[in-house]
């Protein structure tokens, strides 16, 4: 039996039927059809699948829709404002923290939530904040950099 529920997603109201057993993973992939966020690995350590919920990154892979009933969902797709993109994800490109783009959307999100709760990080701050992303392409460096460049700002 289907549930209704009503999220904001990326800042517009938004009602929709869900199976009870449904991810958030998969009803904003599946019918919104924001595909930024991607499975990686199914069991919440890979950071793919990362969205903002309630301003916090979640791993949307393990996170019920039902329960996501009344919240807030920032995804990759909703980061941008009209007709530029979001600071990091212009750090993202000038450093080249991105190769296959699989785990992007993921560190860029957590990135906006750590830079919000400070706005200054360490290097240390932002690795271990980083922890539970994975970029199978090794651009770490690249990563944390960018991070830093819009910390600086």
């Amino acid at each position: 039996m289907k549930k209704q529920i009503h999220v904001r997603v990326n800042g517009l109201e938004t009602e929709l039927q869900v199976e009870p057993r449904m991810t958030l993973l998969e009803v904003v992939r599946e019918q919104l059809g924001l595909t930024g966020a991607k499975l990686g690995c199914d069991i919440q350590v890979c950071g793919a699948c990362t969205l903002l919920l309630n301003g916090k990154p979640v791993s949307a892979c393990s996170v019920l829709a039902v329960d996501a009933d009344g919240g807030d969902v920032l995804t990759i797709e909703g980061l941008a404002g009209q007709g530029s993109l979001h600071p990091l994800q212009e750090a993202f490109m000038e450093f080249g923290a991105l190769q296959c783009g699989y785990c992007t959307s993921g560190f860029i999100l957590t990135a906006k939530a750590m830079l919000e709760e400070n706005p200054r990080p360490g290097e240390a701050e932002i690795r271990s904040y980083l922890a539970g992303n994975f970029c199978r392409c090794g651009c770490y460096q690249e990563i944390v950099q960018a991070i830093k460049r819009v910390a600086g700002r």
